[in-house]
């Protein structure tokens, strides 16, 4: 296939989508890119809507959709009604897949979160955060509800499970 004259040379797209070259030409490889034209003298040319195209095959995977199911995206195109339905699929699976993993993040964030004000907390009062806090302060930061949800309960003196 010999280029147009309006294409974009491999370093051009790079630039455009923060891909590496070796990237492109990996996406090339594993078909995921089926719009790339050769010059006359076997350079990669890419016609403009391929940009467009390398975007969604980017979010597809910055989403972590295998390469395969990319590939079965990219192979079930050609602009054919039939095959629309099948693309669908997949991108309906990807955005189920998306939301599981946003919920898996925000939960993750709230125990990040809570981390971090643990730390602050102990840090206001002085104290490492690997340090072991005498009882009395732990007592006065109880009552003080600055561990709320932060620490076991401590067995009462005389209690079971007390040491």
């Amino acid at each position: 296939m010999v280029a147009s004259p309006d294409t974009l040379g491999i370093g051009q797209v790079s630039e455009e989508t923060g891909l590496s070259v070796d990237t492109l030409r990996w996406y090339e490889r594993e078909g995921l890119l089926p719009l790339v034209e050769r010059s006359a003298s076997g350079q990669r040319r890419y016609p403009p809507g391929a940009l467009r195209f390398i975007r969604v095959v980017q979010a597809l995977r910055r989403t972590g959709m295998p390469v395969a199911d990319v590939r079965a995206f990219v192979e079930a195109g050609g602009g054919e009604l039939a095959n629309h339905a099948g693309r669908m699929a997949l991108l309906e699976r990807q955005c189920v897949a998306i939301e599981q993993r946003l919920a898996e993040l925000q939960d993750d964030m709230a125990v990040v979160q809570a981390k971090i004000g643990s730390y602050r907390r102990l840090i206001d009062h002085g104290l490492d955060c690997e340090d072991d806090v005498p009882e009395d302060l732990l007592d006065r930061m109880r009552d003080d509800g600055l561990l709320a949800g932060l620490l076991p309960e401590t067995p009462a003196p005389g209690s079971a499970g007390y040491r």
